[in-house]
């Protein structure tokens, strides 16, 4: 076993190989504290002939037994992978994904599993590292090492890797990858922080992704196998020379249509013609040609950005697509809004619920109610494709997170606020930046919903494209631009400050000064939009939706909740049949009672009071005879409370039997004459007879 150790914070950041899955490519357990993750990595020894992408998968695993639970639910083992699960293997994919070489085209598997799982908060990192030190020390062919740091802003201190209990408490909270000299992927949220701030804690957890990939190093110095040959893709420039020739000139005109579906109609007409011209019977040349083609259509776009500062739709490398907005738009939906921005669209709608729509999770930290959620659906008509409908991809959980991180730090808390919250973005257009859009849209949707958020939040997608020293960066990008781009990034946030960020770079990464000038350009077109959501609802509506429930909380004492549930539930299953509302109890006493009906709540509120009041002496009360005795008959005058009539006290007369003035069942009016110190009730109806 080869072992080595870095120190991180108040722990050791331990890398270990050579026990564990031995058969693999690669294998490396890594330990910080009580958490261990193993990272494997296979390739396959054959090529996949014929593919124009990498076929590469990453997967991240939590077992139950790593934080020695066994799963909920009817199923006592682990099935499909939970969102955090799928979240997860979506962060130690991006930035492993751009270096591994062009042109390497073995199926390839990386898997990292949670072994045990403790407080640290840092399974997801220890995914990153491990999986980099995996392909590092196996004969895959990688150009890492990547290292990678969660960081953390409390009270205006950074720090690395919060605990999950400081987690709780962060005004930021952020993953950063990266080589020893670029990073390559951020991922977070805060409450809207500067830009000064994010790129001081990008900068702060690079100077630990620096030493993480020393380790890494000289880990492969220790145990590294040689690396297998790269078979180099072989490339007929003439071939592309000639391709070159045919089509320029309709292929210059072509990627300056503006509508992207008619642009993306006449490339594929002249890619077509192309093959057509080329190819032969005798060898089927058609992927090469269709190759030769998209890479002539790349350097045209990226030619004309970076020479000519012009893109494919005719804007300039600053300016924003025309934005529509209009709100209240489906007439039972409790908030509806749809965002357009360019040829991007987004439906996006609230619904309003009580804690009774909660998801409730169940993670390795343990159980948690979610009281606001987004989700978030690529319709395949958004791109004019017939596709399935099948459940969400990684891709759309990754979006919809991204969009819910930016919203959170605007939801309303719980007690000013107590619903719960589904925002669900449906896209019905798309050529950019679609994620961006959901969350102008559910801003929009919230608001005319009538939920209290604290400001509006705005996304926008930047872009790069760099050629040697000459580097433009792009605003609001293109699907296009997106594609043929060397970066992505996103970012989220009301008018004082950052919410969310998102960066993938597919070139060796990004340095600071680029990000810095991206990052400005970004706050200006997050204000520009902001601005233009304005024109549609500048503020959230004074009145909820007629449609969404009101609910009302009462408080009561705990010992008399077990009165409001009744034996069995009865009690509160008669309430809610009565009133038609929902009613929630919790264990501190406070009771939510919801329904769209303001009368019906109401009444429900009454019933509650009655079954809750305590006795007065003095007060009048129609009570209902429950049992009669000789000495005289217990009296129930508020729900689950009795008091005893005394055979002296139910006439102004002296009689001989209790049933000579009352029966079991009668409602009868009874006065509280005293309560003990043992909390007996003593009645009199005699007073009342006069």
């Amino acid at each position: 076993m080869t072992r080595l150790e870095l120190a991180l914070r108040d722990n050791s950041l331990i890398f270990e190989t050579g026990v564990m899955a031995r058969q693999s490519d690669g294998a490396v357990v890594m330990r910080y504290g009580d958490t261990i993750v193993i990272a494997s990595v296979v390739a396959d020894k054959r090529v996949k002939e014929g593919l124009d992408f990498f076929p590469l998968t990453i997967d991240y695993q939590e077992k139950a037994y790593a934080a020695g639970k066994i799963p909920g639910g009817f199923f006592k083992r682990e099935g499909r992978l939970s969102e955090k699960e799928i979240l997860t293997s979506r962060l130690i994919d991006r930035p492993i994904r751009p270096l591994f070489p062009e042109g390497f085209r073995s199926e390839t598997q990386g898997i990292a599993n949670v072994l045990s799982y403790g407080t640290e908060n840092i399974s997801d990192v220890l995914g990153i590292i491990g999986m980099s030190s995996a392909l590092m020390i196996s004969d895959i062919p990688f150009n890492g090492p990547v290292g990678a740091a969660r960081v953390g802003l409390i009270a205006g201190e950074l720090i690395i890797n919060p605990t999950i209990e400081e987690s709780e408490k962060l005004d930021m909270n952020l993953v950063v990858a990266g080589t020893e000299d670029a990073v390559l992927m951020v991922e977070g949220g805060a409450l809207e922080v500067s830009e000064q701030i994010l790129l001081e804690a990008i900068d702060f957890a690079h100077a630990e992704i620096k030493r993480v990939c020393a380790v890494q190093r000289e880990l492969r110095e220790a145990v590294g196998r040689p690396k297998r040959p790269l078979i180099p893709v072989a490339k007929d420039e003439g071939l592309k020379k000639n391709i070159e020739e045919y089509v320029i000139e309709r292929l210059r005109d072509a990627v300056k249509i503006q509508g992207k579906l008619k642009r993306q109609e006449m490339l594929d007409l002249i890619m077509k013609d192309a093959i057509g011209h080329f190819n032969s019977p005798e060898a089927d040349r058609s992927r090469e040609i269709a190759k030769a083609f998209e890479e002539l259509e790349k350097e045209l776009v990226r030619n004309s950005i970076i020479k000519e500062g012009v893109r494919a739709d005719g804007r300039g490398p600053a300016d924003i697509r025309q934005i529509t907005s209009s709100v209240g738009i489906l007439p039972r939906a409790h908030g509806s809004a749809l965002f357009v921005r360019g040829e991007t669209q987004a439906l996006v709608v609230t619904t309003l619920g009580t804690s009774v729509d909660e998801q409730k999770i169940d993670a390795l930290e343990g159980e948690s109610y979610k009281s606001f959620m987004l989700h978030y659906n690529f319709l395949p008509f958004s791109v004019g494709e017939v596709k399935p409908l099948r459940g969400p991809g990684r891709r759309e959980i990754g979006h919809g997170a991204l969009a819910e991180r930016a919203l959170r730090p605007v939801i309303p808390a719980k007690e000013n606020f107590p619903y719960t919250i589904r925002i669900v973005s449906d896209i019905f257009e798309s050529n950019g930046s679609s994620s961006m859009a959901t969350v102008c849209g559910a801003s929009l949707a919230l608001m005319d919903a009538g939920a209290p958020i604290t400001a509006p939040v705005a996304g926008i997608a930047m872009g790069l494209v760099v050629d040697g020293e000459n580097t433009v960066i792009l605003t609001d990008i293109l699907g296009l631009e997106d594609h043929l781009g060397d970066m992505d990034y996103k970012v989220a946030g009301t008018e004082k400050g950052i919410t969310a960020f998102q960066m993938d770079v597919k070139t060796g990464g990004i340095k600071r000064a680029v990000m810095e000038e991206a990052l400005e350009l970004a706050r200006k077109g997050r204000l520009f939009i902001l601005d233009k959501m304005k024109e549609a609802l500048d503020a959230p509506r004074g009145v909820l939706s007629m449609h969404a429930p009101r609910i009302y909380t009462m408080q009561i004492k705990q010992d008399k909740i077990r009165d409001v549930i009744g034996t069995g539930g009865k009690v509160i299953r008669s309430i809610i049949e009565q009133t038609g509302t929902k009613i929630n109890i919790n264990d501190d006493g406070i009771i939510t009672i919801a329904s769209v009906d303001g009368a019906a709540a109401q009444k429900a509120i009454e019933i509650i009071k009655g079954i809750i009041e305590d006795a007065e002496v003095g007060k009048v009360y129609l009570g209902k005879v429950k049992r009669i005795m000789d000495f005289g008959a217990f009296v129930e005058i508020l729900p689950g409370t009795e008091g005893l009539l005394h055979i002296s006290q139910i006439s102004q007369q002296r009689i001989a039997k209790v049933t000579d003035e009352i029966n079991e069942g009668d409602e009868i009016q009874v006065k509280v004459i005293e309560i003990d110190r043992a909390g007996k009730i003593r009645l009199s109806r005699k007073d009342l007879l006069k």
